[in-house]
This record gives C-alpha cells, sequence and structure tokens, in this order.
C-alpha cells in the first residue's frame, strides 16, 4: 500500500512536468513600437493563425486546432495588437492597416519568406486584406467565418461609433452579439449581455479602450471589390450555415469563383462555443487537407 500512495502523487507530477513541457512558450516582438506576443510549436511548412476581435491566441489552443496543425506544421499563433498579452494602444491611428501589418512584421522577425494563413473572424478579415497587400508572402489562405469588408457607407461609419461607444460604457457592444447572434435562435438577453459585461470588466486581458480604438478604425479594412477579386493566392473559407457572415464569404465567392467553400451544417459564429465553426472537426480537416495540397518545397 505504501508504495501504491507514493506511486500516484509520482506520476502526477511526471504527467504535470510533461503538459508544462508541451505549452508553447510566450514569445515577443517589436510590430513598429507595440509588443506583440506569440507561441509556436512543431516543425514543418509554418502556418499563422489569426483569432477573432476579443480573443487571443487562446482560442486556437483552446479549439485544439493549433495542436492539431502543429502534428506535421510549423504553427504560429499570436494575440493581435489590442488583446490578449500584447500591446494596447488606444489611438486609433494605431489599428486598421496596422494589425494586417503586424504579420509581415511577425514573418520578417522569424525570417519566414512565405506562409499558410489563417484567420477566424477579425482574423479572416485581417487575412482578406493582406492577400491584397502582400500577397506574395502566403501560400494559401484560409478565411474563417468572415470575408472582409468590401464596401463602406455613412451607416457603417454610425455602426462603428455606436459600437465603440458600447465598448467604452459596457465592455462589450451588444451591437455586435445582435449581428453575429446564430440566424435560427433568439437574440442575447439583457441578462446575458450583462453576465459578459461583468466577465469582460473581470478579465485582465480585456482592453475596453483599446477595442473601441480599433472599431474606429474599422474604415481603413476596406478591400475594394476589383483587388479582392484578383487575388490568386489559393484560398478556402469555411463558416457554419448559422452564422450571419456565411452572406459575406458568399459575395466574395460571386467575386473570386476560384474561392473554395465549405459550409459546416448546424455551426455558429462564436468561436468559444462548441457549436462554433471552429470548433467542428469539419474546421481542422478541411483545412489540413486545404494546406497539404498546396505544399511547397521552401517557405524561407
Amino acid at each position: 500500500m505504501h508504495r501504491v500512495l507514493v506511486a500516484a502523487p509520482l506520476a502526477l507530477v511526471v504527467f504535470h512536468s510533461l503538459a508544462v513541457a508541451q505549452a508553447p512558450e510566450d514569445r515577443f516582438f517589436d510590430a513598429n513600437g507595440v509588443r506583440i506576443r506569440y507561441v509556436e510549436q512543431g516543425s514543418g511548412e509554418p502556418v499563422v493563425l489569426l483569432h477573432g476581435l476579443g480573443n487571443s491566441l487562446q482560442s486556437w489552443l483552446d479549439s485544439g486546432v493549433f495542436e492539431k496543425l502543429a502534428v506535421d506544421h510549423r504553427v504560429i499563433a499570436f494575440d493581435s495588437r489590442g488583446h490578449g498579452k500584447s500591446g494596447k494602444p488606444h489611438d486609433v491611428k494605431a489599428y486598421g492597416r496596422e494589425q494586417s501589418l503586424d504579420v509581415v512584421r511577425l514573418l520578417d522577425h522569424l525570417a519566414i519568406r512565405r506562409a499558410h494563413i489563417v484567420g477566424y473572424s477579425m482574423g479572416a478579415g485581417i487575412t482578406s486584406q493582406l492577400l491584397t497587400m502582400h500577397p506574395d508572402r502566403f501560400v494559401t489562405a484560409t478565411l474563417g467565418a468572415a470575408a472582409g469588408r468590401f464596401a463602406w457607407t455613412p451607416e457603417d461609419d454610425k455602426l462603428a461609433e455606436q459600437e465603440a461607444a458600447e465598448r467604452e460604457k459596457e465592455c462589450v457592444s451588444r451591437t455586435l452579439l445582435y449581428r453575429l447572434a446564430p440566424t435560427n435562435g433568439p437574440k442575447p438577453t439583457e441578462e446575458e449581455i450583462q453576465k459578459r459585461s461583468k466577465a469582460c470588466f473581470a478579465d485582465p486581458t480585456q482592453d475596453r479602450l483599446a477595442i473601441a480604438a480599433l472599431t474606429r478604425a474599422r474604415r481603413e479594412t476596406v478591400i475594394e471589390p476589383a483587388r479582392a477579386a484578383a487575388v490568386t493566392v489559393p484560398t478556402l473559407g469555411i463558416v457554419g450555415d448559422l452564422d450571419t457572415n456565411l452572406a459575406g464569404l458568399q459575395q466574395l465567392k460571386k467575386l473570386r469563383p476560384s474561392l473554395q467553400l465549405v459550409v459546416i451544417e448546424g455551426a455558429i459564429h462564436n468561436s468559444g462555443d462548441p457549436r462554433g465553426a471552429m470548433r467542428s472537426p469539419q474546421f481542422i480537416s478541411a483545412l489540413r487537407a486545404f494546406v497539404a495540397s498546396h505544399r511547397q518545397n521552401s517557405t524561407r
């Protein structure tokens, strides 16, 4: 009995040590004056992962996408400026195109010439814009749950300001929560919004003023339709059929017929929800197959 009692704690210690050893190490680099956190794991062709608005690279870890890709790729995920453990400037000018350029800065920092890039929601919008700015840096692109913005109107100005003001006041935007609610379900209740707001204020990685500034810079992320149509980088779109952003990817498919579009039945937008497209086995299987079909000999 004594030997068994001793062995069990030792096994737990060994297991804990292995888990700690396997966790990706936080690293940082300077992106034009903003400190950016990133992690990497695995070897092979590099794949860069971009998270959604208000999230962090942790969303890729929690969903299992990071780990599954790292089996045979060098996977790099980072906290976009304004998020997670990265710097959070409050100046509107620090966002917009600067967010997209951070990806190129990271590739330069790691001496990576070309990589596969995968974005989800906000990250997909950044990816879509990057394909028109620096297409030479990407082998493939995957747009998860968003296509980017192809137009801007005075109403969009009002909407961005409304969402930014809500962020400043409540740390969350009820307007955005309403818009991204599943198409087959009710809108968030007041109780749910208040719960999210309270959790946001309690989260030290959330900076409502930074997200408000990012929101006000949204106009800079607009992509001219003609430029979106001219992209030749092989592109995959993955989205749930209950996601309101499905329409944007369908629009991009019309602009660029070469886009491969995978629609996951029953999946919603929220990456943190078990029903979210990012959490679906179809997401990682489609992504792995797509990247594997476009391997290259050298990425450096």
